[in-house]
């Protein structure tokens, strides 16, 4: 009778050890996408303050009306930072595809100095996404393999969504194997 009760207790420990740590992995997994999360929210705010500077200086060097329009509904529009991201990425390579068109604009250091800035801010972008994505590859992962499945089931945690097309693939290429 002891020794049954003495495995039942070594069995309830070792699950329980086994859930807290799911439970843990999947609590840093948490932090870290929503700490990148909120790290681009910033950096996509800083974007579009940088691609709107560079508008009076475009307008007035090539004597244009309209120039990144869009960027003044985005202060009134509540949209995801997926949506965000893929419409300051619109803008970014519109002001790409004037720069190459309009090779006179470089004489202005002004608007050099903007790129610049604009250039490591999109850089920061790109690698803050990645640590996102590759997190929610691991997250997701973590959701769909047993036993962390089961411990996802019980606190509800749900698959999240990736930046671009590309890890989506990735994971679902990882995801039927």
């Amino acid at each position: 009778m002891i020794g049954i009760i003495l495995a039942v207790g070594i069995l309830v420990l070792i699950l329980f050890i086994i859930i807290t740590s799911f439970h843990n992995k999947f609590q840093l997994a948490t932090i870290k996408i929503n700490e990148a999360d909120n790290n681009i929210d910033i950096l996509l705010d800083k974007k579009r303050e940088l691609l709107n500077r560079t508008r009076p200086i475009i307008k007035e060097e090539l004597k244009l009306d309209e120039f990144l329009d869009d960027l003044d509904e985005l202060q009134d529009k509540e949209l995801s930072l997926f949506d965000m991201n893929n419409v300051l990425k619109d803008n970014y390579n519109e002001l790409f595809k004037t720069l190459d068109d309009n090779e006179k604009l470089f004489k202005s250091e002004a608007l050099i100095s903007l790129i610049d800035d604009i250039n490591y801010n999109e850089e920061e972008i790109v690698g803050t996404i990645k640590f996102y994505n590759d997190n929610v590859v691991v997250f997701n992962q973590w959701i769909g393999a047993f036993p962390s499945n089961l411990v996802a089931f019980f606190c509800r945690y749900r698959k999240k969504d990736f930046y671009n097309n590309e890890k989506r693939e990735i994971y679902e290429i990882l995801n039927n194997k």
